[in-house]
């Protein structure tokens, strides 16, 4: 999760709309026959818990350096997740196979006096374009993209789409000589990573949904949107037909407001019909308790969220004092709570998939 901060013009500046939750609306029965008639998650196991255990460990760990944006880790992480979406049996959907190949660039020097680009990454508008560019300023990352084809000839066309950002901050500088250099992000965000997969695994073993599903690990959210943002201006299907937008973002540990262990908070929850109609299908998920942290604007769904598309974060984050340090790693992880969550943002992509789409509220959607 990035930082309270105005995004560059490829993303424009956030217009916050807060407010009293709405009352939860009366659903159609229709509707709620639809909900009837859904296929089920099937419950947590002993080995689902493990599996989500391996992956976290995985991806939290030393190996990965952090997972840095454009860096030896961050690719061998990428490398990581495209094997499990393989694994997984996915249709790949990046340019690459899984691969979405992001093209960056470092800035030049700034003139002086300049309040320009921070010393940062900066998106280029296509990879043809990194011919234009010095090569030792030259950058890549990656998105890693698969796809779940959904089955309904009148729904497979529509897409809802799931995401993660699996980057973080890298390595950086030890706070006492000789400490820990290695910022894992084992809750921020190898947790919403993690679920990502376990999402598509379950609904994989679950059935063949009614709309299609996109599942997308990110590049480069820490800097920026950056991965995101390529990702919008690059989709593998037209943004037009991209119906919801559903991000897990640290959902490693519990939070007290959102009722504890299990249970998790949909960032922008009065701004659509999305949090009541999964409300009303009795997933554990509730508004976001925290409104002045402006959670909804600070992640990958703002992005998409700004193109008209219906998207929120799924998010246990409880302002824990490890956000942005080193001491982000993975024996502070809830496993139990961790997967309880997924198994809940399961069921969440399955209804999305399969049942109604969400809309805006009047007033609800980015301006």
């Amino acid at each position: 999760m990035t930082r309270r901060m105005t995004l560059l013009p490829v993303t424009i500046a956030a217009v916050v709309l807060l407010g009293a939750h709405r009352a939860t609306p009366t659903v159609p029965a229709t509707n709620r026959r639809d909900a009837d008639t859904l296929h089920a998650v099937p419950a947590p196991d002993a080995n689902d818990r493990a599996n989500v255990e391996r992956l976290e460990r995985t991806l939290a760990d030393d190996s990965m350096e952090g997972r840095g944006t454009a860096t030896p880790g961050g690719e061998r992480a990428a490398r990581f997740l495209m094997r499990e979406m393989k694994k997984i049996g996915l249709n790949p959907a990046g340019d690459s196979g899984y691969l979405q190949r992001v093209p960056l660039e470092v800035p030049g020097p700034q003139p002086a006096g300049s309040r320009g680009r921070r010393r940062s990454l900066v998106v280029l508008p296509s990879l043809a374009d990194l011919d234009t560019v010095p090569a030792d300023r030259r950058r890549h990352a990656e998105n890693i993209v698969g796809t779940l084809p959904g089955a309904d000839p009148a729904l497979k066309q529509e897409v809802i789409l799931v995401l993660s950002h699996y980057d973080h901050l890298g390595i950086g500088k030890p706070a006492v000589p000789g400490g820990d250099s290695i910022y894992n992000g084992a809750d921020d965000d190898a947790s919403g990573t993690v679920a990502v997969l376990e999402v598509a695994r379950l609904l994989k073993r679950a059935g063949t949904p009614r709309r299609t599903i996109i599942f997308a690990n990110m590049t480069g959210e820490e800097l920026g949107l950056l991965g995101t943002s390529y990702f919008i201006a690059h989709p593998p299907v037209p943004l037009s037909r991209i119906v919801a937008g559903f991000e897990i973002e640290m959902i490693g540990r519990p939070d007290s407001l959102a009722g504890g262990p299990g249970k998790a908070w949909l960032t922008g929850y009065e701004r659509s019909t999305m949090g009541d109609m999964l409300k009303t299908y009795g997933i554990a998920i509730v508004p976001d308790m925290r409104p002045d942290q402006r959670f909804f604007t600070r992640s990958d769904n703002y992005g998409l969220a700004q193109r008209g598309i219906v998207a929120h974060t799924l998010s246990s984050f409880n302002l824990h004092s490890d956000y942005h340090r080193v001491s982000d790693d993975v024996s502070k992880i809830d496993f139990d709570h961790m997967t309880a969550v997924i198994h809940s943002a399961a069921e969440a992509v399955r209804h999305l998939a399969d049942g109604p789409k969400p809309a805006w509220h009047p007033g609800g959607a980015p301006q």
